[in-house]
Order: C-alpha cells, then structure tokens, then sequence
C-alpha cells in the first residue's frame, strides 16, 4: 500500500511541480506526518525530492529530474517507444530526434518492428486538415468544419473534436456535432474549411470522448460478379477465398457489396471490361442502364 502511494506522490509532483504536505495528506488520505515519512523514503530511493519553506515553498522534485529506469519495466519502456514510432508515420514528421532521446534515457534500443505508409497523409493539404485536427482534440477545442454531407450538401458544422479514427482505408474524425445534438463521423477527405473557436469543449462532451461508437456500416447486398482472370490480383486482395470459385478463364465470387447504386456501379466500373454483375438480376439491369447513359455522353 505504502509502496503504491509513492509511486502517485511522485507522478503527482511531476505533474503539478509543487504541493503543501496538508495537500498531499488530503489527496492521498493520509495524516501529514505519514507524508512526511513518505517524503523521506522517496529521498532514500534516491529521488531528488525536496521541501522548501515560506511563501511559494511546498515539497517538490527537482525540475531537471528525469523519471529512474527502474520505475518502467522493459516491456513499458519498448511500448512507449513503439508508439513513438507509430506517432511518426501519422504524424509526417520526423520523429528521429525523440526516439534517439528516449532510447538514451531508457537505454534500450527501439526496434524498427513495422513501417506504415501514409503517403496520402504525408504531405500538403491533408496534412494539414490532420494535424489542425489533432491539435484541436489536444487543447480539447471546439471546431467550425464546412463539409459535404452524403447527400453533396455544403454546409458548417460546429463540432467538439474527440478522436481520429482509422477505418476501412479513411481517415475519420469522431466528435460532438452541435447541429446534430448527437456524435457523429466525419470523413476528413470532405472536410474544407477549418476554424478554431474560442469555446472549450462541454464538460459532458469531454467525459464520452473515450465512448467511441462504432462506425456504421453501410447496408450491403448479395451479388455475384464474373471477374476476368487478369484481376485475380485485385480479386484476391479484396474477397474472401472461400467467396471466390476458380474457373477456367474468370473468377465467380459470391460477395456482399454497398446496396448503394452509385458507390456500387463506381466500384464495378473500376475494373473496366474486366467484370460482370450477374446477380441480383434487377440491380444489373440498373447498371445496363447506367452505363447506356454514360455510353451517351460521348456519342459524336
């Protein structure tokens, strides 16, 4: 128990800098001559804590102190710097710089165990939209976003940033919208405009941000879709082996895709001539209509 509470009154100190005893004795529950033993078993484990008298004094850890090795294990100080590494990839920075301080001061050496490419993310505006992004959830900051909704609709949105979500290949913000009265997703490749507001985040808001929903997924319907055997590469990244029956020339795969029209006929023309809608009857007669349409676009 007495072990458990030195460890906080350090953490403590390191976050708030300076405490009275009669506060720690208060925070802790305990009587100020027990702080002021536990004060002393600190110094005896070698902590440069110290106490300091009259106006602005308090007990305190020397401000140059850096937390002792011994305090994380090995497995702690590896997966600290493993995030540090994950931050880099997201974050389009280099992060070098850091990882090389921790590893010395943790000295251990950080392994370069998985490389993420997030090339889309790495440079210019969307950089930006991510990094402006997670700014705002630091400093726990309302937003003003224009963005197009499902239906192309423009339109600002006042909203209480909470988290970044990955997902299915995007990008997605997870916050508070104030249109809405509800926490919605928000896909950042639609996101245009962005402003800092003065208002914080709302104290209920703020409490539910680790309460992060699922993302909806999208109705779906069964298909059957006859692929030519040149897109067996793309084939296989996408489906299920057991969704896929080998014949001679073609690949049959039996598949659940967006019942959405124009996001499932964008997905099939992807594949050029290279695919066929077979299944269900009534949606492929949809497509043939759609694609007479397009065909008549560049009639000359």
């Amino acid at each position: 128990m007495q072990e458990s509470r030195l460890f906080k009154i350090v953490y403590y100190l390191l976050d708030k800098g300076r405490a009275t005893a009669p506060e720690l004795a208060e925070k802790f529950e305990v009587s100020v001559r027990t702080i002021y033993r536990d004060i002393d078993a600190i110094s005896s484990a070698g902590i440069p804590i110290y106490a300091s008298q009259g106006y602005g004094g308090g007990i305190a850890i020397a401000k140059d102190y850096v937390l002792d090795k011994s305090l994380l294990s090995t497995a702690e100080k590896e997966q600290i710097l493993m995030s540090i590494q994950g931050i880099n990839t997201a974050e389009g920075k280099d992060q070098d710089h850091l990882l090389k301080k921790l590893e010395s001061v943790f000295q251990t050496k950080n392994r370069n165990w998985i490389e993420v490419d997030f090339s889309n993310w790495a440079s210019g505006d969307q950089q930006r939209i991510f990094t402006f992004l997670k700014d705002a959830i630091f400093a726990r900051s309302q937003i003003m976003i224009h963005y197009v909704g499902a239906h192309e609709e423009w339109m600002n949105r006042r909203v209480a940033p909470l988290k970044l979500v990955f997902k299915s290949k995007d990008w997605y913000l997870y916050g508070y919208c104030f249109m809405r009265k509800d926490y919605r997703f928000f896909k950042l490749t639609r996101i245009r405009d962005m402003k800092i507001l003065e208002e914080r985040n709302p104290a209920n808001v703020t409490a539910a941000e680790r309460v992060c929903q699922p993302i909806a997924e999208e109705t779906t319907i069964e298909t059957i879709i006859r692929f030519d055997k040149s897109q067996a590469f793309r084939v296989y990244d996408e489906f299920s082996k057991a969704s896929i029956k080998a014949e001679k020339d073609t690949l049959l795969v039996h598949a659940r895709l967006p019942q959405k029209k124009d996001v499932l006929f964008r997905y099939l023309l992807s594949f050029g001539p290279h695919a066929e809608l077979l299944e269900p009857i009534k949606v492929r007669e949809a497509f043939i209509a759609y694609l007479i349409a397009i065909q008549k676009n560049y009639r000359t």
